[in-house]
């Protein structure tokens, strides 16, 4: 299925996952203190507010720069280990749409795609490690199959969506291996892991339920 997407369509996106971020803010702290540190949602939730002031009455001509800029605001708000991976997110995901003034489905998983392999580089994580990167990954294969196979980009959207947080779930009895969280060892076992729990916030909010 052939769709086209315009820059309301971008701007929509990250206001709702901003939005998003700024309403889960205190669940996601509270995921993140059981963790030993307790600063995501605050984080999350300055970036949220200063993407929703970047958005605000915006007319990108170019998507792509629109969405790398949006990634420097990101990290300015909030220059700590999440607000970075989220920051190259957007940023290695504006570069698959440099120069357009509109986006496809295609480039949507592109996109998606570039923001995974961004936040795996950065972060220096591994599958399995429980962090961010095993709700994104399935989310990305689901998206990209449903897209290959002919599905609209809100039906392929809604199979990732419950792709990422089947792979939220499926690491939640995992012992965290990366960051402050690794500290407390096997007492992370059975904790929901923040990262991803602030993917699906954001990937639902962007797809809808």
């Amino acid at each position: 299925m052939s769709e086209t997407f315009n820059s309301q369509s971008l701007i929509g996106a990250i206001q709702r996952a901003s939005q998003a971020l700024i309403d889960n803010s205190e669940f996601l702290t509270s995921l993140d203190q059981a963790m030993g540190d307790g600063d995501l949602g605050i984080t999350m939730g300055k970036v949220g507010e200063a993407l929703l002031v970047y958005t605000k009455n915006a007319q990108p001509t170019d998507l792509g720069k629109f969405l790398m800029s949006a990634g420097m605001e990101a990290n300015k708000a909030a220059p700590s280990t999440m607000g970075t991976l989220l920051a190259t997110a957007l940023m290695r995901a504006g570069k698959e749409i440099a120069g357009k003034t509109e986006f496809s489905s295609a480039d949507a998983a592109a996109m998606l795609h570039a923001a995974f392999t961004g936040i795996q580089e950065r972060g220096k994580a591994n599958l399995g490690d429980k962090t961010v990167l095993d709700a994104i990954h399935p989310a990305d294969e689901a998206l990209s199959a449903g897209i290959a196979s002919g599905l609209s980009l809100r039906e392929a959207g809604l199979k990732a969506l419950q792709a990422a947080k089947n792979g939220r779930d499926s690491v939640t009895s995992l012992q965290n291996k990366v960051g402050r969280a690794s500290w407390l060892g096997e007492r992370t076992k059975g904790l929901p892991d923040p990262g991803c729990n602030a993917f699906v916030v954001v990937f639902e909010a962007i797809v809808g339920k």
